[in-house]
């Protein structure tokens, strides 16, 4: 009979425990109206100032045609969609297009702008659809440790711009595709088994990584290829003097020119951009034809390159937070 009271007392308390246990911190979104919320917008303004706690945005399949900002107090957010086929964010700003009276710029293009710190993008689309008409930005970047998984960002000229300089991002089995310069900008980004597909005979990245920054770009076990009729592709050229971009062990396609990298029309970028590859394959291998001011890594040079290495805290130009462990 103890016994028995003793059960019955564990499991009334374990049911008051159940009943007083906080939900999970959800907002759904889905275009029919059987989420929370309609729109990403919407779901964006519910979101809390400054909070210390995790918040998740589920995003229902569905094509949103938005504009949207993720503000700078809106930190400690998961966006997360079912399936980057079928959850699309999509606009089509580009530099030159007249809205409400404003000419758009490639500062303020994007479909997507994030500017908080700990976000994490999974299972969605992100797109800029106004087609090869000049810089149209699809996401841009501003915030601390933002991370993509699983992603499409979708463009033309100006794809993702990486914008932050005290910024660090990270994308693992991403979809990036565009024209020029589609991958550009100052922050320090490791890109993890991504796949970059390039649309014409351009640039691959334009990267403008601050002098005092240890890490610019870096590409590891990625694969590039290039659309019909693409010929002659260029891994980068430097948006800034002291750009910074390496390639490890990525699959190059047979449009990789030769000489593999381009000055920008500035002989003087050769002395302060560092561009290096490491033991890449594929048909546009061609490491005796490089531009002679790149370089080859060797095996200790690249031990450089780990994540924790990268998203050290004191690998930017002004100290991060933090460490920043992707593994966690």
């Amino acid at each position: 009979m103890k016994r028995n009271r003793m059960i019955l007392a564990w499991l009334l308390c374990a049911a008051a425990c159940a009943g007083t246990r906080p939900r999970e911190r959800v907002i759904v979104v889905a275009q029919d109206g059987s989420g929370d919320h309609a729109t990403l917008a919407a779901a964006f303004r519910a979101l809390p100032d400054d909070p210390a706690e995790w918040r998740t945005i589920r995003v229902k399949p569905g094509v949103y045609k938005e504009k949207l900002v993720l503000d700078v107090h809106k930190d400690k957010v998961k966006i997360a969609g079912e399936d980057p086929l079928t959850t699309i964010i999509t606009w089509d700003d580009h530099a030159g297009k007249v809205t409400g009276g404003d000419t758009i710029h490639t500062y303020t293009s994007y479909t997507l702008s994030v500017r908080a710190d700990d976000v994490i993008l999974e299972n969605i689309t992100i797109e800029n659809s106004a087609g090869p008409v000049g810089q149209a930005v699809a996401c841009e970047t501003r915030g601390d440790r933002v991370r993509f998984t699983n992603c499409r960002l979708v463009g033309n000229q100006d794809t993702f711009f990486t914008r932050g300089a005290v910024s660090r991002v990270y994308l693992e089995r991403c979809y990036i595709e565009g024209t020029t310069d589609y991958i550009f900008g100052p922050s320090i980004v490791l890109f993890d088994s991504c796949h970059l597909h390039s649309k014409k005979n351009s640039y691959i990245t334009a990267a403008s990584t601050t002098e005092r920054n240890t890490y610019g770009y870096v590409f590891r076990d990625c694969r590039l290829t290039a659309a019909p009729g693409v010929t002659r592709l260029y891994l980068g050229r430097p948006w800034r003097s002291f750009a910074k971009t390496v390639f490890i062990r990525c699959e190059l396609p047979a449009a990789i020119a030769p000489a593999g990298w381009d000055n920008w029309r500035s002989p003087e970028k050769e002395k302060t951009a560092y561009y290096a590859e490491y033991r890449s394959t594929g048909a546009g291998v061609a490491p005796g034809e490089r531009v002679a001011w790149s370089h080859q890594l060797t095996d200790e040079e690249v031990a450089a390159y780990a994540p924790r290495r990268v998203f050290a805290k004191n690998t930017g130009g002004e100290p991060f937070p933090g460490d920043w462990d992707i593994e966690q």
